[in-house]
């Protein structure tokens, strides 16, 4: 160990004294360094220079029309991407933008089609359609370039995507919030209609019911009009038989008037001719009292009252004719043909109004009047009927007091017989049998004037009363039964229209018939599915659900899940995140570039030096000046560069570790093969450049690189800078360390042991490349 402590010193004194070796190892020294820093200070940000990378905006959307509104996606994308600066966007035409991205002025080219807005407008068609954004890019400009640009395309259709959604779903939830509202409003009336579907449920056999009895009356009634339409000859038969009676009527109470006018001056003549006579006997037989009668003419007085009794009673018969006659006419408006029409006229409209109203009541309400109508007239005239009667018995009680007057005469006239039969037998009593014919003659002479007075005041005036009043009724019964005669004719057009409407009822019922399965089994299966929803689902929970804020659930759709960034070792930029790969880099470079200047052997000709002592004095040199190399690089990170450096004293502490181990390896393998550990030495740096993991992910590395990564030494050598850096986990550091320090010690004993005996090898194969004379 002293040999090599010597060589050490000797190393040390020498480049201290050589200012030309001073300034070599000075340089040196700072190289790696430099190599280190410039690498890190360029990908320091680069993500944050990205609006310095062209890219073309082509837009060539035609815009489109949802539901009468506008819609200019394109114009909104254009208007958003003029706000944002992640990239240099060139707003172009096609043309010319694809020009430019050939040619390599523009990275990308993004283009906008026409049928942009068209396609996102699809949203509310059954079939929507997708719309698609252009994009162009050229990927041999650079390596990098083409993943940030294509990054930043999906950004935007990220944001167009975002903002469409946001869109659309809050005018559905602005629509579903109107909706909760309208339900909130129509809960009860939904309810209500729950009821109505279970309650048409529970009755659908009762409707089936009843649209069979439906069915089978609609085939009932329309037999029954079509024997109304049948007899609607026979009314208008009846109808015309009433008004010719009538008419037939009218016109012998018109003769009746007539004959009444002619006859009444002629009963007053001869009821005043017969009260004459009755006083002429009542004043012949006071004058006969007064006389001194002459028994020998009682022949001739007897003779004389029979003559004046017989013409008195003659006269009494044509006033009891006359009165008859009046009887007969009063009779005849009590004849069967006037009772018979108002019978056979109201027996056929009673039957005929039965019947229409048991088939349209309502249709028919005019004829249904018309019909009480006539029958009121019909009621009236049969009331009228009774006054006829009191003027039958007005008449029956003049010929009564006709028939006692008649009477009385008669007896007069036989007491006449009895005086002439008297003054032969007894003519001692003819002033009595005077007396009492006188007491008769004034009695008969008071009631015929009785009568007479009756027949003046109360007979005649009743009989043309009566005759004026059956005129009347007679008069509207006729224009009742022209009433009729006229509706018949709406009544067989109702009849008709009615016959159709219940033909085309029937059509209606038989079809509903046909379809009540099919609407049984709907009923029941939506009662069936209402059931099921108020299992699973509360109606109210929905209407809350469609209840909410438009606003707010626009928000939550333009970004439902936000994402919480929880930085467990937060790195302050790109820059940082790369200087432990480029720090452990510049270690492994700086040791490459010692072997490439420094010889590995000592050429001190004066002392011998035994092999191991050669190899750990030399070794001391290079570690000395590989420390300085990483001590520069280390301090020039942290305070030139100004890397964020979360652990600055471990930071250092695992550089001076690793170059101490990188030192170990290089000049090992340099010590023990010559220019062939050189060559395998870089080789080494390239394959741990690739496989150790410093820029990409292992797991995104081939599957060969994946196998060599945890036995890199810059595998383990940046994972302890790495832990500086961002924050030490300490099992992560004790087991790097222990590979590092594991391989350094391997590498220390193959030198100390192995140096030797390859050295006799590799020197001849040194001593023939030289001569060569290509090789120093």
């Amino acid at each position: 160990m002293k040999n090599s402590w010597h060589i050490y010193t000797t190393d040390i004194k020498k480049v201290t004294t050589n200012w030309v070796a001073a300034i070599i190892i000075g340089g040196l020294i700072l190289l790696p360094s430099l190599y280190a820093w410039f690498n890190i200070k360029a990908s320091w940000d680069p993500y944050g220079q990205t609006d310095q990378i062209p890219v073309g905006i082509v837009n060539e959307d035609q815009g489109s029309s949802v539901r009468g509104e506008k819609v200019h996606a394109g114009n909104e994308l254009v208007k958003t991407l003029k706000k944002n600066d992640s990239f240099d966007w060139k707003f172009t035409t096609r043309k010319k933008a694809m020009d430019k991205v050939e040619f390599g002025d523009y990275y990308a080219v993004i283009v906008i089609p026409k049928n942009f807005s068209d396609k996102l407008s699809t949203v509310i068609n059954d079939k929507p359609q997708k719309a698609t954004v252009e994009y162009y890019v050229n990927e041999k400009i650079n390596a990098i370039a083409p993943k940030i640009t294509s990054k930043g395309a999906s950004v935007i259709v990220d944001q167009i995507s975002s903002s469409f959604i946001s869109t659309v779903n809050g005018t559905i939830f602005d629509i579903f919030n109107k909706l909760g509202i309208e339900l909130q409003e129509k809960l009860p009336d939904i309810e209500k209609f729950e009821d109505y579907i279970f309650t048409v449920e529970k009755k659908l056999p009762d409707i089936k019911k009843t649209l069979d009895s439906t069915y089978s009356d609609a085939k009932d009634a329309d037999k029954i009009i079509a024997k109304a339409q049948g007899m609607i000859p026979d009314a208008k038969q009846g109808v015309q038989q009433g008004l010719d009676t009538i008419d037939n009527t009218t016109k012998f109470l018109d003769d009746a008037q007539k004959r009444l006018d002619d006859m009444a001056p002629k009963v007053k003549k001869d009821l005043a001719t017969v009260q004459q006579v009755s006083s002429d006997v009542s004043k012949f037989i006071h004058e006969v009292q007064s006389l001194d009668i002459n028994w020998d003419k009682g022949d001739k007085l007897s003779d004389d009252i029979d003559t004046k009794i017989t013409e008195s009673i003659g006269k009494i018969d044509k006033v009891e004719s006359a009165l008859k006659q009046l009887q007969k006419q009063n009779n005849a408006d009590q004849s069967p043909g006037v009772s018979a029409v108002k019978e056979n006229v109201k027996k056929r409209l009673d039957q005929l109004a039965g019947e229409l109203q048991e088939k349209n009541p309502e249709s028919l309400d005019a004829i249904d009047q018309a019909m009480a109508d006539l029958q009121q007239e019909m009621d009236k005239l049969n009331n009228e009927g009774d006054s006829s009667e009191n003027r039958q018995q007005k008449i029956e009680n003049a010929l009564g007091q006709l028939e006692v007057l008649k009477q009385a005469l008669q007896e007069v006239q036989q007491n006449s017989g009895d005086i002439k039969e008297f003054i032969k037998d007894k003519k001692g009593q003819v002033n009595d049998d005077l007396t009492n014919i006188k007491g008769v003659a004034d009695n008969t002479n008071n009631r015929i004037g009785d009568f007479v007075n009756e027949f003046n005041q109360n007979i005649e005036p009743t009989l043309r009363k009566e005759v004026s009043s059956a005129k009347q009724t007679l008069n509207k019964a006729r224009g009742m039964l022209v009433e009729v005669q006229d509706t018949i004719p709406e009544v067989e057009r109702l009849l008709g229209s009615t016959k159709k409407n219940l033909g085309d009822g029937q059509d209606i019922l038989k079809y509903t018939l046909n379809q009540y399965p099919y609407v049984h089994s709907k009923i029941t299966e939506l009662a069936d599915k209402i059931r099921d929803i108020q299992k699973e689902t509360d109606l109210n929970d929905i209407i809350q659900l469609l209840e909410n804020d438009p606003a707010a659930e626009k928000s939550f759709f333009q970004q439902p899940v936000k994402l919480s960034e929880n930085k467990l070792f937060p790195i302050a930029n790109y820059g940082t995140g790369m200087t432990p790969f480029y720090t452990v880099l510049a270690i492994w470079v700086g040791a490459l570039l010692l072997i490439s200047l420094l010889a590995t052997d000592v050429h001190d000709r004066e002392t011998a030096y035994k092999t191991h002592e050669v190899y750990f004095g030399r070794l001391f040199t290079f570690i000395t000046i590989g420390l300085l190399q990483t001590i520069v690089v280390l301090l020039g990170d942290i305070f030139i560069v100004g890397v964020d450096v979360r652990e600055i004293g471990w930071f250092i502490l695992f550089g001076v570790i690793t170059s101490l181990i990188f030192i170990t390896i290089v000049y090992t393998l340099v010590s023990l093969f010559g220019d062939t550990g050189k060559a395998v030495a870089i080789i080494f740096l390239v394959l741990q450049i690739a496989g150790a993991g410093g820029t990409y992910p292992v797991a995104l590395l081939p599957h060969f690189f994946q196998v060599i990564n945890p036995f890199l030494p810059f595998t383990h050598a940046i994972g302890l800078m790495r832990e500086a850096v961002g924050g030490i986990v300490w099992a992560r550091v004790y087991h790097d360390l222990l590979f590092l320090v594991g391989t350094g010690i391997i590498f220390l004993l193959l030198g100390g042991f192995l140096k030797a005996p390859l050295n006799k090898q590799t020197d001849k194969m040194t001593k023939k490349s030289r001569e060569s004379g290509v090789f120093h």
